[in-house]
């Protein structure tokens, strides 16, 4: 299991106004990335200074003006050549098809996304893949004839007979010296007939077409009634239609860009930060109740892994305090290698620990994996963790009393209890300790940092792996072998005990006469001595229970024997303290006043210090019913 690192500010208690406020501005940005994804998905914004965003503008402003001034900014014949000759074809058949009204949607297979279009419909091609040859007969089609089809410099045979075309014939497609048959007859083409160079044509049937080649004897061949001129000019209209809705389309995306860094820069002061909004697939796959996160959104909500939103590090990766688009404070955990589990295995821990619902474990909030990144989205508790109160306590708030501590131990028993044996298959935490039991607003345990635990196949009873954990909270067999339990959780558990009866850490007893020493062998000397009143925590002035104090103690030296054989499952050892202290917690809690409604938000300080390493901290969301 990773080891936790746990954080304390500088500034001890967290503000909840300056907390909400900075939620507040979070969501702001949260919107703005949703207006640029949605107007530049294809855009990789960046830090941008004052100057760089004025060329960027400026740029997007040449880009309206070329659109207006139709500059061409790529010509078909100006293209790069596949060996095939593939690129410049089609282009010349798009246009062909851009001065074509289609009625019969003839031409809708025609795709300028296409790189081969001897597949389209009505286009013959050579054994070599060029174009040789349209048969485009009596397909309804009106319009002009494109002079792109000059291009075509492979086309052998054309028939466009028995259409609508009007205008002229462009002397591009006369000019095709490869032409053996062209067919244009029985159309309304008009204007002077250009001398053909296809060994056989036919060009009948065109009324208002001139068989000379000269504009001067064609002065009285009469033109089509509006046909060709309303063409060309509904042709010009649409084209300047489009030209228009182009610029209007520049013109705001220039204007909301400058609105949205306006608003960052002066109302809010927040600097316009380094977010990466490049398009980046996700890998999908079906999580239930967990939610689902972009990178993109986790990537704002923590100010882009901004160093100052750091609560923690540990042996898996990062934690950063984030901020979701509702206002949600969370705690993002980015690993720090992902390759070190694959995508099946990632997504295969990631659904074991979205289905350990349990009112004493932590529930995973949500997710995002990429193809470089595993991230893990926990919520926030508002009273740290028992590390934190046991042995650093804010000043505004007294230590915990006696009877809250025995009902965390009967928490964390029944988190593990869940992961031991209700599990499928089970998962063994392997750091158990006060700094991985979180607090939420009622003072209810709540057993972190399972997010990353190894899986426990059902058929086997143990599992190698690297020894993971924090010294003096390992069991022995753990720490020589490699090889965990459930018994080795068993072991964290009763050194969790004594933790909350001591108030000490497990390294350091706090005695006098056993300096650095273990905290197991300090209780057994003073167990065998009968001595147990000296063990119990300063700071309860004496307030304790003598009988539930001889029964937690022995609880506690039976989960630690040396030998995981001889210590209890986590349900006995559950089972002997509620037959204990159950009856006074139930008391105690139908005294405590839980508001309606849920659990409500809080916000508190951070945790304990960094030698507890803790790897999360959590604020809180709603925590009521299972985790």
């Amino acid at each position: 299991m990773a080891d936790l690192i746990v954080i304390r500010t500088s500034s001890g208690t967290c503000n909840a106004s300056a907390v909400q406020k900075n939620c507040q501005v979070k969501a702001l940005e949260l919107q703005h990335l949703e207006i640029l994804k949605g107007l530049c998905p294809a855009f990789l914004v960046v830090a941008l200074s004052p100057m760089e965003l004025c060329v960027m503008v400026l740029l997007l402003l040449l880009l309206q003006f070329s659109l207006f001034a139709r500059f061409p900014v790529v010509r078909a014949s100006d293209s790069l050549l596949s060996p095939k000759g593939v690129n410049y074809e089609v282009a010349a058949l798009m246009s062909v098809k851009s001065k074509l009204r289609d009625t019969l949607h003839v031409l809708d297979g025609w795709d300028i996304n296409s790189v081969d279009p001897c597949t389209w419909n009505m286009v013959g091609c050579s054994p070599e893949g060029f174009v040789i040859s349209l048969e485009m007969a009596s397909k309804g089609l009106s319009g002009l004839l494109s002079p792109c089809i000059g291009n075509l410099s492979h086309l052998q045979t054309m028939r466009l007979s028995k259409n609508k075309l009007s205008g002229r014939i462009p002397s591009a497609v006369a000019n095709l010296t490869g032409l053996s048959f062209l067919d244009l007859s029985f159309n309304n083409l008009s204007g002077p007939t250009p001398r053909i160079l296809a060994k056989a044509y036919s060009v009948a049937g065109n009324r208002f077409l001139c068989t000379s080649s000269l504009e001067e004897a064609c002065r009285n061949v009469p033109e089509p009634a509006l046909d060709a001129s309303s063409s060309q000019k509904s042709s010009s209209h649409r084209q300047w239609a489009v030209d228009v809705a182009i610029g209007v389309s520049c013109t705001f995306v220039v204007s909301v860009m400058l609105v949205v860094c306006w608003v960052n820069w002066c109302r809010w002061g927040v600097p316009f930060a380094s977010y990466v909004i490049a398009e980046q697939q996700d890998y999908e796959f079906d999580m239930g109740h967990l939610k689902r996160f972009s990178f993109r959104e986790l990537q704002i909500a923590t100010d882009n892994f901004s160093p100052k939103n750091i609560l923690g590090q540990g042996g898996y990766g990062v934690v950063y305090r984030g901020c979701l688009r509702n206002g949600t404070v969370v705690a993002v955990k980015r690993l720090k290698d992902p390759s070190f589990t694959g995508e099946v295995q990632f997504q295969t821990e990631v659904e074991m620990i979205g289905l350990a619902l349990h009112r004493n474990l932590l529930r995973l909030y949500g997710f995002c994996m990429t193809s470089n990144e595993r991230l893990l989205v926990y919520p926030y508790m508002p009273n740290g963790s028992v590390a934190d109160r046991l042995r650093d306590p804010p000043r505004e708030q007294p230590s915990l009393d006696w009877n809250k501590r025995m009902r965390i131990a009967l928490g964390a028993a029944r988190g593990l209890l869940y992961l031991h044996e209700q599990c499928n298959p089970k998962i063994i935490h392997r750091d158990v300790k006060a700094a991985n039991i979180l607090l939420d607003e009622s003072f209810e345990a709540v057993v972190g940092d399972f997010g990353l635990a190894k899986l426990l196949d059902q058929r086997d009873s143990h599992v190698t792996t690297a020894v993971r954990g924090t010294v003096g909270h390992i069991a022995p067999e753990y720490l020589s072998t490699g090889q965990s339990s459930e018994k080795t959780d068993v072991f964290g558990f009763g050194i969790l005990l004594l933790e909350l009866i001591t108030g000490q850490k497990a390294l350091d007893a706090g005695n006098g006469q056993i300096q650095k020493g273990m905290i197991l062998d300090w209780v057994r000397t003073l167990h065998e001595e009968k001595r147990l009143e000296v063990l119990v925590d300063k700071d309860l002035n004496g307030c304790f229970d003598a009988v539930e104090l001889e029964k937690a103690v022995e609880v506690a030296l039976q989960c630690t024997q040396s030998h995981p054989n001889l210590r209890p499952k986590m349900s006995e050892a559950l089972k002997t303290l509620e037959g204990v202290i159950r009856p006074l917690i139930h008391t105690e809690e139908a005294q405590v006043d839980i508001p309606s409604g849920g659990r409500a938000y809080s916000f508190s300080r951070n945790y304990s210090d960094a030698l507890e390493e803790s790897s999360f901290i959590i604020e809180a969301i709603e925590l009521s019913g299972p985790r």
